[in-house]
């Protein structure tokens, strides 16, 4: 059965460090989760992310279900055997997508009725469609269809959303328990925008009806950097100590260092993939624009205290080369460095927070950032 313990507690801050037990093996957190939204962290293959150090990755409902379909994915047992990836999925529910991507979307008590982006066909998405695409998927943790909403939007909107939300949440648990397996885990999903009592109002309801875990939705959807760390701060106390607390979509190394000190266990984004593609490389020091003139003749690795595959073997000025030509390998090596330094990152604040010293982690990640 799917189970959340807490292993350490910083004195100073509310970072902890847990373990995820999983039906695909067990989770430590502070975790990061990349994003395979269509079955793949793009340009990397499963090895690699093990190699890389990924424990858990990321699926997507919405994606999933257009193409190639759960008539597919079921000939497979689940994505797990369709990937071959043989640790634990956890799946977004499909929500934010039918929110950022789908044209001609309607929401209704129901669900969320849009057109494919990919032919243009109709689809209705409710609570339960959600569930069943999840429970196809196999996903050791499944999230609830949620009700995106746009920053920045009138109060009135988020109040009837995070009320959708928790109708939805109802439907998705029932569906969940008749039909799900029992080993896999439901997490609910707290919206409200960024007004504190709906924050407060949303998270009430969702654990009401009582989930495995729960995510804070609605963040780094374009508001100021200040604003997101002072909803997170505000909710995550507002779920219960016991349960695993998720934030979605986040973020930088920054925001991952300043939402594990205010108590978050998980994250995922695709920002280390996505900036990859673009040349940008994250390293202890901060981040490289590897398409700078500077880097033609450098022979020095990404990052020279960095143990990843690429910089054990690959200078900045080839990487340069391989971004400036556009080579197909430019986006891998990139993304293997990226993955790389986000798992080692919380690696380290797992050992800090182990070891009682996060609070001195904390300066001297951003000390060494001024270098």
């Amino acid at each position: 059965m799917f189970s959340f313990t807490i292993t350490a507690q910083c004195k100073d801050t509310r970072a902890r460090t847990g373990v995820l037990q999983t039906t695909h093996g067990e989770v430590p957190t502070p975790i990061f989760m990349p994003v395979g939204t269509l079955g793949t962290v793009k340009s990397l293959s499963p090895e690699e992310l093990v190699q890389c150090g990924v424990r858990i990755i990321l699926g997507n409902t919405y994606h999933l279900y257009l193409r190639p379909g759960c008539d597919v994915i079921r000939q497979f047992t689940g994505l797990h055997g369709f990937m071959n990836w043989s640790g634990p999925i956890l799946t977004d529910s499909g929500g934010f997508q039918v929110f950022s991507l789908a044209q001609l979307a309607k929401i209704s008590e129901e669900g969320a009725s849009f057109q494919s982006h990919i032919d243009g066909s109709r689809h209705m998405l409710t609570p339960e469609k959600s569930m069943e695409i999840q429970i196809c998927l196999n996903s050791d943790i499944a999230m609830c269809l949620d009700q995106c909403i746009e920053y920045p939007t009138e109060h009135e909107n988020a109040c009837k959303a995070l009320a959708l939300t928790a109708h939805w949440g109802e439907r998705c648990k029932k569906f969940w328990q008749e039909k799900a397996d029992p080993n896999n885990a439901l997490f609910g999903i707290i919206q409200g925008g960024m007004f504190l009592d709906l924050r407060a109002q949303s998270a009430d309801m969702m654990v009401n009806i009582d989930f495995n875990g729960y995510a804070i939705g609605g963040l780094s959807v374009g508001e100021p950097k200040n604003l997101m760390l002072e909803t997170a701060d505000f909710t995550l106390p507002k779920i219960p100590e016991p349960k695993p607390k998720y934030i979605m979509g986040v973020g930088t190394p920054e925001d991952l260092v300043e939402l594990v000190a205010l108590g978050a266990d998980m994250f995922d984004c695709v920002l280390p993939t996505r900036n990859a593609r673009n040349g940008q490389l994250f390293t202890g020091n901060g981040t490289i624009n590897i398409s700078n003139a500077r880097y033609k003749t450098d022979s020095e690795p990404p990052d020279a205290g960095c143990t990843c595959y690429t910089c054990r073997n690959y200078t900045r000025a080839y990487l340069r080369h391989l971004y400036m030509a556009r080579e197909l390998l430019a986006y891998r090596l990139n993304s293997i460095h990226n993955i790389h330094y986000f798992i080692g990152l919380m690696q380290d604040i797992r050992t800090a927070v182990t070891q009682g010293e996060f609070a001195d982690f904390k300066k001297d990640f951003y000390r060494l950032r001024k270098v």
